[in-house]
This record gives C-alpha cells, structure tokens and sequence, in this order.
C-alpha cells in the first residue's frame, strides 16, 4: 500500500514548488510600481524613472513610478511593506526612510532591515551645501561658519524633509560649529530649491544631483560637498575636508527594496535585472550625468549595509537628539 501511495505523494510534494516556479516564469503578470518616497524632481524620482525605463526594455511590463510622499519618505515606505510579496510593488529605497527616518519617527509599521526584502543597492551621492548668493555673502565654508556664528537670530536651512539625510547633516553641522539654525523642512527637494531660489530661505542642504544645473547657471552658490573627494560633476565646488571639516561626510543612497519574504528565486531575479539595468548605455550615462557612484552589492551585502547604517547613522541622531520638530 505505501508503495502505491509513493507516486502520488511525491506529485503532491512538488505541487508547491511548481506552482512557485510557475508563478516567478509568469513574473510579472501585472505591471509594477516602483514607489518613490518624495515628490518627483527629486533623485529617488530621477533614478526610479531611469531604472522604469531600462527595465521596460526587458520586461513585459512596464514599471510604474508611485509617487508617495510624506513623513520622510515614511508613508511611502509602509505602503511598500503592507503589499504582498510578488515582486509588483517595489520601493526606491534610499536614506531617508530606511536610515534616518525611523529614529525620528516612533511606531513605524514596519522595520528598516527586517521589513523588507532589500533587492539591489544602486548607487549614492554626496550632499551639498548651499546659499542664495544674494543673501549670503560667503564663497566658502570658513566664511560660512563665520556667518552663522555671527549672526544674531538663528538662521532658517532648508532640506527635503524632516529626517532626511540633509537634515541630519545640518543638525550635525550646527552642533560641530556651535551655531544655531533653525530646520525648515519641505516636502521634497523640487519645493525646497525653489524657496532657496526665491529668498525666501538663505541655506540649504540636498544631495548634490538634482541642484547641480542651479550651481551651475551662478543661481546658487555650492559651499561645499560633504564627500572625501571632488565630484566630477561640480568639480569646482571644494569638499568640506578642503574647508577644515574633514569628518563633515554624508551620502544619500539609493536602492531597490520589496516587502518582507520575497521568494529568493525571485530577489535573485530582480537583482539581475538590475544590474543588467545598471550598464545599459541609458542609465549608465543619465547617473555619471547625476554623479551617483555605483557600487556593486548582493541582496545580502545590501541588506547587512542597510543594518550598519541604521546603527551608526540611527544611533548618531539619538546621540544627537534630533527630532522631526
């Protein structure tokens, strides 16, 4: 009798796994969304899009950008984690919500490293210090430590967004120099250049591609970039080590995540498919044109990536005490 019975229990065993296979040779059966976290303009809007349009032409469907702003990329970032885990709703991942965001906010619906599946990290890019030169007389960091420290009301700084990377790097900012700035947040990076453009704020910190068209055309002055080398993208704006702040560093990462318990054969897919991405002849240009460095890391060097970022990164802003007020 159970020699009977081998036959069909081994059909039944498979059954699962075939219908795995099945369901990731199908993939993707409907289109997917890729969720940015901020406002488009931004360089999680401007990377998503690229990578939409490399993917498309792999794919036989489309990829979809999901604008969800808020809460510093934090609403974006639940949305992703409460959707099931079949690969058609992704998350542009990157500092903002995965690193700097959850210390700030408490009783998140999800966790940084746990909470997701972490596909394939993409690239980063420094932060950029920068003035309205009609309102701030100094060229260089020096000069604008001078400024700040002198002047006699806290002064206003812009970034896009309470807890991203940029208002991090400005609270650290204010606490080396001594100076007192008051934090003006945005709902993205496009809103807050525009009132840096406008006046209507004196300083403001952003990762560097996005604003680099404004510094170029003299309508915003860069102080400095908050990497250890020059950018080849701005290649006359000093570093902030060059202005005396060697260990003043900061980058906003970006990459592609999913909800927690993606199918492995499916992570290890989608990891493939971008980095085939990665060195077509479109995006390889459009990020050199952005300055994001590439880097090359597994689904698991990423994630352990993402878990020391939160440590060091999470644990400089309590030390801090900074908070999305």
């Amino acid at each position: 009798m159970r020699r009977r019975h081998l036959p069909l229990l081994a059909a039944l065993a498979a059954l699962p796994g075939t219908r795995t296979a099945e369901a990731q040779q199908d993939w993707p059966s409907r289109p997917i969304r890729l969720v940015v976290t901020f406002p488009p303009g931004g360089s999680s809007d401007i990377v998503g899009r690229v990578l939409a349009e490399a993917l498309a032409q792999r794919l036989p469907q489309r990829p979809l950008i999901d604008n969800r702003p808020g809460a510093g990329g934090t609403l974006g970032a639940g949305h992703v984690a409460a959707q099931p885990a079949d690969g058609t709703t992704l998350l542009m991942s990157n500092t903002g919500p995965i690193v700097t965001s959850p210390p700030l906010y408490p009783n998140l619906p999800y966790d940084p490293v746990s909470g997701f599946t972490h596909i394939a990290y993409i690239g980063a890019s420094p932060v950029v210090i920068m003035v309205n030169p009609r309102l701030v007389p100094a060229t260089d960091l020096p000069g604008l430590v001078a400024w700040l420290r002198a002047s006699p009301v806290p002064v206003p700084y812009g970034s896009s967004g309470a807890g991203s990377i940029a208002h991090i790097f400005g609270e650290t900012l204010q606490a080396r120099i001594g100076a007192t700035m008051t934090h003006v947040p945005y709902r993205g990076s496009a809103p807050m250049s525009a009132d840096l453009l406008s006046g209507a704020i004196p300083l403001a910190f952003d990762p560097l591609p996005q604003n680099v068209e404004t510094i170029r055309a003299g309508r915003l002055r860069a102080i400095a970039i908050a990497a250890p080398v020059r950018q080849a993208m701005a290649p006359a704006v000093p570093t902030t080590a060059e202005g005396g702040f060697p260990e003043l560093l900061s980058e906003n990462w970006i990459g592609l995540s999913g909800p927690a318990g993606m199918p492995a054969a499916l992570v290890n897919r989608l990891h493939a498919e971008v980095m085939v991405a990665l060195e077509t002849p479109l995006m390889k240009t459009r990020l050199e044109e952005l300055g994001i460095a590439t880097r090359a890391k597994s689904p698991a060097e990423f994630t352990a990536f993402i878990a020391a970022e939160v440590r060091t990164i999470g644990g400089a802003i309590r030390a801090l005490g900074i908070t999305a007020n």
